[in-house]
């Protein structure tokens, strides 16, 4: 029984995992379409320019908010680790709550930066 629940958290652990890769993939595509509309205009019209300057205030804000997050995420993984009084579960636990919490801190200033230069070399494209 224990077995079968254990095996079916991880299956919705895999699956969670898999919808929040998609959802990333879409944003990271959408915004390269918006990029690329944008360019094939020349100009940018009234929707595109909106549609654009909301996604750089939303990677703004993911990138201001994902700072503080971080760091409560690696503090609460510190103490977690500091008052586990040997119990070996409780290491484990600190321990992983530090290392997804660097990782996906690292993933957003990837994807800043990812999206950060797609930006600028399809602004710098000559007409």
């Amino acid at each position: 029984m224990n077995k079968k629940l254990s095996q079916q958290n991880h299956k919705n652990k895999i699956i969670l995992i898999n919808r929040i890769y998609t959802i990333l993939i879409l944003i990271i595509l959408f915004t390269i379409i918006l990029s690329n509309l944008c360019i094939s205009y020349g100009a940018y019209p009234k929707l595109i320019s909106t549609l654009n300057s909301a996604f750089q205030k939303i990677e703004s804000w993911l990138v201001s908010l994902s700072t503080p997050a971080a760091a409560v995420a690696v503090a609460s993984g510190v103490f977690i680790k500091k008052f586990s009084f040997g119990d070996d579960e409780r290491m484990r636990i600190g321990k992983k709550l530090i290392r997804t919490s660097l990782i996906s801190y690292a993933l957003i200033l990837v994807i800043d930066l990812v999206l950060s230069t797609i930006q600028n070399l399809l602004s710098n494209v000559p007409e």
